[in-house]
């Protein structure tokens, strides 16, 4: 058995932006997975797994930035793969900054490109030492907004060739809080009834029924449900055809406790109805809990 049988796969990315999870996500694909092997051992290794019993034709390796030897040699290695017939793509995870520095600071961990410095410094080193690498990947995947679940999902979706429609994920919010960074649709309702202003109904959510009645059962918000099936009925056959994993809609009213709960409810029972998987986040209710 010979690289001509071998799909290879290299991860690489920034650190902090997932790389761990999207080996784990290969290998539950049946990848055998290795880290930061040295470029010269590359071909042999992918001929000793055509060789093995059983044959090991899925490999994925992991790039680190701290290894520069690898990356001077890696284009090199890449186009002798590919000479001899072996299946290469390339894998890279990017995030944005902010992303990076919230993960860095929710760990408590040093950037290992700069053990003595900032966070910030060593994501600017890491993005240069990088950007060849980056430039040359076949699939490159923004994980700023992903959770560890999400990113999994769409690493399996690459490279498994999974048509999965499109997953909504809705979140309601306030805007005196700010809006969520990760929309990339975003409605403001805050033209709707507010039971903020009765009495009975202030202390309450729009989780509950009475509430979600309040807010949904007039004419403004039946307009609006019939303007955003309109709107999505039209988008989101686009979103799947694009191979798109995920598309976040974010809902505001002025406090997040009464109006968007309510509506990102409601559009989310009419998603479910036409079959699309759905994830709903209030963000406001969950802060409180």
């Amino acid at each position: 058995m010979s690289a001509p049988d071998v799909h290879v796969i290299f991860v690489s990315g920034l650190s902090g932006s997932g790389k761990t999870t999207a080996m784990a996500a290969l290998e539950d694909l049946s990848f055998y997975c290795v880290d930061n092997l040295p470029p010269v051992l590359v071909e042999q290794f992918v001929d000793l797994c055509g060789k093995a019993t059983p044959p090991i034709l899925k490999v994925a390796a992991a790039l680190d930035a701290r290894e520069p030897s690898f990356l001077e040699a890696f284009p090199q290695v890449v186009e002798h793969l590919r000479e001899r017939g072996a299946r290469v793509e390339i894998l890279f995870l990017d995030c944005s900054n902010e992303a990076l520095v919230a993960r860095y600071r929710e760990t408590r961990r040093v950037h290992p490109l700069s053990p003595g410095g900032t966070v910030e410094e060593g994501i600017e080193t890491e993005r240069r030492l990088l950007a060849d690498l980056a430039a040359r990947a076949d699939v490159s995947i923004d994980t700023s907004a992903l959770n560890v679940h999400q990113l999994r999902e769409s690493v399996v979706r690459q490279t498994a060739g999974d048509t999965r429609p499109t997953v909504v994920n809705l979140v309601s919010f306030g805007f005196r809080y700010t809006p969520p960074a990760s929309a990339e649709l975003m409605f403001d309702v805050r033209f709707l009834p507010n039971p903020h202003f009765e009495a009975d109904l202030r202390p309450r959510t729009g989780e509950e029924p009475e509430v979600a009645a309040f807010v949904l059962d007039n004419p403004r918000a039946k307009g609006l449900f019939e303007e955003l099936r309109g709107l999505l009925r039209f988008l989101l056959p686009l979103y799947d055809a694009e191979g798109k994993a995920y598309l976040t809609i974010g809902i505001g009213c002025t406090g997040g406790r009464h109006r968007s709960p309510a509506i990102a409810n409601a559009l989310a029972a009419e998603l479910r109805a036409t079959g699309r998987e759905v994830n709903v986040e209030h963000r406001e209710l969950e802060r409180e809990r």
